[in-house]
Formats: structure tokens, C-alpha cells, sequence
């Protein structure tokens, strides 16, 4: 019984010492932006591995050098009450476990492969979470570890920092990082110029980044963009 406790003990301090790393991290990029992301590394050696070289385009751009327009738009399409939930939206969180509930349901009943997808829902400070620090896998356990570190980034930087990280390091592409990367990319332009719709077309990616970038212009990608410049003046900025 000792030794378990002792284990126990052993294995509580080491939880304790993780969260502080990652809390210690966290409150550093109040000031030092990160250098990169776990899923920008896991991208690098997936290239290396996969295609033998890293094509690799991101570039920092300040706050205020990121556009009103690409902010509206990303919080339109991807987080609606970013500027007033605490790091995780509930009932968008209960809206889509009820909704991979009927997809699971219906493939059990057609016999077919259930939906790779557990939950979604998921805010731009739970995506960020995400990307900062974890892997790709989808565990109960994983998922409270985001849960924690939401909690963290959301006590320890501002809403707009939380923005700022994000526009800068979320994938736009196999290889293309940020809004600046998004926008030389696709639109030969710096962020800081880009329009309303040219911001919601980027916005209209962001789920599924590497499918869109080959064919950027579908008609999916432009009718949906339609919808998202529709909504930007009503997104609120934090």
C-alpha cells in the first residue's frame, strides 16, 4: 500500500510540474510569441518523412497589422461568442455531441464505419490549445488536458493575444501557416490589405485547410465565403 502511494504521489507531482510547464509557457507569450506549434512540428517531420523536403511559409504580422476584416470574418465562421464565453462554448459543444451522436447512429444502423469525428465544437481557444500543445489524437484524456490548457490561455493572455496567436500559426494549407503566409499565398497581397471577401474566403479553409487550398475557388469555398462576409459586421472583436 506504501508503494502505490507512493507511486500515486509520484505520479500527482508529475501532473502538477506538466501543468505548471505549460502555464509557465503560456504566460510567456504575453510577451515572446511562440516560435512554433506541436502541430507545426509534427507537420515538418510528416514533410520530411512523406516527401523528403519542408516547403515552409510563415511570416509574424502584429495585432495591428492584422485586418478588422480577417478577424470579423474567422470569428463569424469559426467562434461567434469568441469576445464572451471563457475558453469553451457549451452548448455549440452540445449541439455537436448530439449531432456525431445521429451520425453514429445512423452508420450502426446501415452497418457502415462510424464517423471519425468524436466531438466538435471546439472555439478558436480551444483549436489553439490544441495546435500549442497536444497531438492529434482524440482520447478522453486528451481532451481534458485542452480543456485545461483552454482554461490557462484564457486566464493568463487577453482575448486579442488569444486572436493574435492564433491568425499566426493556424494552418492554412499543407506547409503554409498565418495570415500573412494565407494571404501572400493565396492572393498575392499582404494580410494587412485584404477585403472582406478575400478574409472570408480564408475563413471558409480554416476547417479543412489542406482539402480547400486545391481548389480555392470552388464554388463552395466563394458561396460559403457569401454567407461568412454576410455575418462579419455582426461579429463582435474582442
Amino acid at each position: 500500500m506504501r508503494h502505490a502511494g507512493r507511486l500515486l504521489g509520484v505520479l500527482a507531482l508529475a501532473v502538477l510540474c506538466l501543468q505548471l510547464w505549460f502555464a509557465g509557457r503560456i504566460a510567456l507569450m504575453n510577451w515572446v510569441a511562440p516560435q512554433s506549434t506541436s502541430f507545426q512540428r509534427s507537420e515538418v517531420l510528416r514533410l520530411a518523412k512523406e516527401k523528403h523536403q519542408v516547403a515552409w511559409a510563415q511570416q509574424w504580422v502584429d495585432d495591428d497589422q492584422l485586418p478588422r476584416t480577417l478577424k470579423r470574418a474567422v470569428i463569424a465562421s469559426e467562434d461567434d461568442s469568441f469576445a464572451t464565453h471563457g475558453g469553451v462554448d457549451w452548448d455549440a459543444l452540445k449541439g455537436a455531441w448530439a449531432k456525431n451522436e445521429k451520425a453514429q447512429a445512423r452508420a450502426e444502423a446501415r452497418k457502415a464505419k462510424a464517423p471519425a469525428k468524436v466531438v466538435g465544437g471546439s472555439t478558436i481557444t480551444q483549436q489553439l490549445a490544441k495546435n500549442l500543445f497536444l497531438s492529434g489524437e482524440r482520447t478522453l484524456l486528451r481532451k481534458g488536458q485542452e480543456l485545461i490548457i483552454t482554461l490557462m490561455l484564457e486566464g493568463l493572455l487577453s482575448k486579442q493575444r488569444i486572436l493574435e496567436i492564433y491568425l499566426n500559426s493556424v494552418e492554412w494549407g499543407e506547409g503554409l501557416f498565418g495570415a500573412q503566409a494565407a494571404a501572400r499565398h493565396y492572393f498575392r497581397m499582404d494580410a494587412s490589405r485584404l477585403g472582406s471577401f478575400e478574409a472570408a474566403r480564408l475563413a471558409v479553409m480554416l476547417p479543412a485547410p489542406k482539402r480547400y487550398e486545391r481548389q480555392p475557388g470552388s464554388p463552395y469555398i466563394m458561396d460559403r465565403a457569401g454567407l461568412i462576409a454576410g455575418r462579419m459586421n455582426s461579429a463582435q472583436l474582442p
